[in-house]
């Protein structure tokens, strides 16, 4: 397929890299992005991707970002994961580009075992989420997150009654306490840094409409290809990598698959 016209079709998986990639998609196409790009530790993807210096990550960052953001719509947005080492330069780029909503906390639940003892030890990563206007598009309902039966039964007084957060459950937050894909969890993919897929799916159910379209560019073992499918929104993603880009294909018809029901993807 050629590059240039790839973008005419959806739920795609493309081998290719982002900084070729991203150009070829339309201005103002995209309802969501979701980025989960090396975050400039020295990790192993098979490539050099992680391996720049501090400068040369950091103008990388920007270069792909600048690419992207024009191609979101007015009522798109972004999420990114980053680490604390670099969120600050990240976000404060990026707030001159585009609105900040959250700074997300995800806590990776690592067990207390071991660790440093010169400094508090980091359990956690950071996520950036940022819309491209105020218009941009959010579901909370679709993620609330259910009272469990005694709560909802202490909230029952009469001044509760009818509240809509009682009956749908409560916002999120910006604090995410998810586990972490450990070594022998059922999710996990041959993949040093793969998300769950909870977390995914939170994303693109809040932030993506119905048969929109997902962008990740950096799309790794393809968590948020499987959350785009077992929830009835488009795909495009990017991987460099051929081995996380096979995992992606099996992934794919694994999800679709499970999922048990045809969704009528238009192209």
């Amino acid at each position: 397929m050629h590059e240039s016209k790839f973008w005419m079709k959806k739920d795609l998986v493309l081998l290719i890299d982002a900084l070729q990639g991203i150009p070829s998609l339309p201005d103002s196409s995209l309802d969501l992005v979701i980025a989960d790009p090396p975050y400039g530790l020295g990790k192993d993807y098979g490539n050099d991707s992680d391996k720049k210096t501090a400068k040369d990550f950091l103008d990388w960052m920007e270069k792909w970002l600048l690419l992207m953001i024009p191609k979101l719509k007015d009522s798109g947005s972004l999420y990114i994961f980053t680490t604390w080492r670099y969120s600050p330069e990240i976000f404060v780029f990026l707030k001159q580009q585009m609105l900040m909503i959250n700074e997300i906390i995800w806590d990776r639940k690592v067990p207390s075992m071991g660790g440093t003892t010169r400094k508090y030890s980091s359990v956690h990563d950071t996520i950036g989420f940022f819309a491209k206007t105020k218009k941009y598009y959010f579901d909370l309902d679709s993620i609330r997150i259910p009272y469990d039966a005694k709560t909802k039964k202490a909230r029952t007084r009469s001044i509760f009654v009818g509240q809509k957060w009682l009956e749908l459950g409560y916002n999120p937050k910006d604090v995410w306490s998810i586990s972490r894909l450990h070594r022998l969890h059922a999710e996990r993919f041959d993949h040093p840094t793969q998300k769950p897929l909870e977390i995914i799916e939170r994303m693109v159910k809040a932030s993506c409409p119905p048969n929109g379209i997902v962008l990740d560019p950096f799309a790794g073992a393809g968590t948020t290809v499987e959350a785009c499918i077992r929830n009835k929104r488009h795909y495009i993603a990017f991987e460099i990598n051929k081995q996380y880009f096979d995992i992606i294909q099996k992934r794919v018809l694994k999800a679709k698959a499970e999922s048990q029901s045809v969704f009528p993807f238009k192209t």
